[in-house]
C-alpha cells in the first residue's frame, strides 16, 4: 500500500480516459490518433491514426477536441468560436460576434451623417454670419455709385421681404424667361396698392426666379428719397431716382431697370378704378430704351389693388403732411397701426413678351410719334394681360 499512487477524486489520468474513449468508439473512430500527429494535420487526426490507436494499451493518443465545459481543457482559446458561436453570430446573439461595427450599420451611419451634416450647416451659417458682421463693422464691403449694397440686399433685405412675398401674398410668377439673361432691359409695370409694395414684390420675383439670378433696379419717385430711413434703405436695395440720366447709366452697365409710369396716379387711385391703367406720362421710358437699344418687357401685377382698398382720400391731411394723397380704407385710420396691415391677397406677376427696340435708327429716340406709338403698345399689352389674369383668377385671396 505504501507504493500506491493516490489519484485525486474526479481526476482520472488523461491517457486512461483517452484509451477508454478509443475502445468505446472503435478502431474506425477518427478521434483516436497517434501521439505523433501528421505535419499536415494540427489535431492529430488522419487516415492512419485508427490503426495506431489499437496497437496496445500503452500507446499514447492525442487528446481529442473537448466540448465546452470539460474541466481538463483550461487553455481553450476564447477567441476561437465554438460550435454554437457561428449560429449565434448569424442570428446576432451571443459570443463575441455580437459586437457590431457602427460603420456597417446603415441606420447608424445615416444618423451620424445627418447629425454631422446638420451641425456642419449650422457651423457654416454661423461662420458666414460672423464674417458678414465683421465686414459691416470694419467697412470692408462695396457699394456702387448709386449706393447699391449687393451683399446687404441679398443677405438681409431680401430675407426680410421674402416671407411677405412667399407666405403672405403667395406670389405666382409667370414669363420670367422673357427677361434676358444678360445685357440691359427695361421692365415696365402697372402700379397700385396705396403703398408701393408691388415694386418690392417684383424685385424679389426677378431675384429669386430668374435662372441667371439677375437683380432689378427700380426707379423711384422723389418722395422715397426724402423720407428718413426709407431713403437709406432704398439706396441700399438698388433703387434710384426716376430720371432719364440714372436710367441710362444703369442700362449702359447692362442692368435690368424697372419703371412704373403711372406713378402716384396709379398708386393712389380709388378702389372703384382698380386695374384700370392711368396715363403713362409722356413716354420718357420709351425714349431711354430707344437710345440704348434695349428691349421693353411689359409686366402685369394682379393682387396689389386689394391689399388696401382705398375708399377715400383726405386731401387736407395730405397737404399738411406733404403727401400726394392720404388714404382712407375700411381699416385705416380707424384701427390705428393695426389698420396698416395689408390684406393677404393672392398675387400674380406676369412678364410679357419683350418689345425690341434695337432695330430703330439712333434718331428714333427724338421721334414723338414713334414714342407715342410704342408707349401705347406697352400700355395696351399690360392692360390686356391684367384683364386676362383677372378672368383666370379664382378668388382675391386664393
Amino acid at each position: 500500500m505504501a507504493d500506491a499512487k493516490v489519484i485525486p477524486f474526479g481526476e482520472e489520468p488523461r491517457s486512461r480516459r483517452a484509451a477508454k474513449r478509443a475502445r468505446g468508439r472503435g478502431p474506425s473512430s477518427p478521434s483516436a490518433s497517434p501521439s505523433s500527429p501528421s505535419p499536415s494535420s494540427g489535431s492529430g487526426s488522419g487516415s492512419d491514426s485508427g490503426a495506431a490507436a489499437t496497437s496496445g494499451p500503452h500507446s499514447l493518443s492525442s487528446v481529442p477536441d473537448q466540448p465546452d465545459g470539460v474541466e481538463d481543457s483550461p487553455h481553450v482559446d476564447e477567441q476561437t468560436p465554438g460550435p454554437a458561436q457561428p449560429h449565434a453570430a448569424a442570428h446576432g446573439t451571443g459570443g463575441p460576434a455580437m459586437a457590431e461595427d457602427p460603420a456597417e450599420d446603415p441606420a447608424a451611419g445615416a444618423t451620424e451623417d445627418g447629425a454631422e451634416s446638420g451641425g456642419g450647416d449650422w457651423d457654416r451659417r454661423l461662420a458666414e454670419g460672423f464674417a458678414f458682421l465683421r465686414r459691416r463693422v470694419t467697412g470692408d464691403y462695396a457699394v456702387d455709385e448709386f449706393g447699391y449694397d449687393k451683399e446687404l440686399t441679398d443677405q438681409v433685405l431680401m430675407s426680410l421681404i421674402r416671407p411677405l412675398y412667399a407666405n403672405y401674398f403667395r406670389v405666382e410668377v409667370k414669363g420670367i424667361e422673357n427677361i434676358p439673361s444678360d445685357g440691359g432691359a427695361l421692365v415696365v409695370s402697372n402700379h397700385s396698392g396705396t403703398l408701393p409694395l408691388d415694386g418690392l414684390m417684383m424685385q424679389v420675383a426677378v431675384h429669386d426666379n430668374h435662372p441667371a439670378g439677375r437683380h432689378l433696379r427700380l426707379l423711384a419717385a422723389d418722395l422715397v428719397f426724402m423720407l428718413p430711413v426709407v431713403n437709406e434703405l432704398a439706396r441700399k436695395a438698388g433703387h434710384t431716382l426716376a430720371c432719364a440720366e440714372d436710367a441710362e447709366r444703369l442700362l449702359q452697365r447692362g442692368e435690368i431697370v424697372g419703371v412704373m409710369p403711372e406713378g402716384f396716379k396709379g398708386l393712389g387711385k380709388p378702389f372703384g378704378e382698380r386695374y384700370k391703367l392711368q396715363r403713362f406720362g409722356r413716354g420718357g421710358f420709351v425714349s431711354t430704351a430707344l437710345r440704348h437699344g434695349v428691349p421693353i418687357v411689359p409686366c402685369s401685377i394682379v393682387g396689389a389693388e386689394e391689399i388696401y382698398p382705398m375708399i377715400g382720400n383726405s386731401k387736407t391731411l395730405a397737404r399738411l403732411l406733404g403727401f400726394p394723397y392720404f388714404p382712407i380704407t375700411p381699416t385705416f385710420p380707424w384701427l390705428g397701426p393695426l389698420g396698416a396691415l395689408p390684406l393677404p391677397t393672392k398675387w400674380t406677376i406676369q412678364f410679357g413678351e419683350p418689345i425690341p427696340t434695337d432695330g430703330y435708327p439712333p434718331e428714333a429716340a427724338e421721334d414723338p410719334m414713334l414714342m407715342f406709338n410704342l408707349t401705347d403698345q406697352v400700355r395696351e399689352q399690360i392692360q390686356h394681360t391684367l384683364y386676362k389674369l383677372l378672368v383666370q383668377r379664382r378668388s382675391v385671396f386664393f
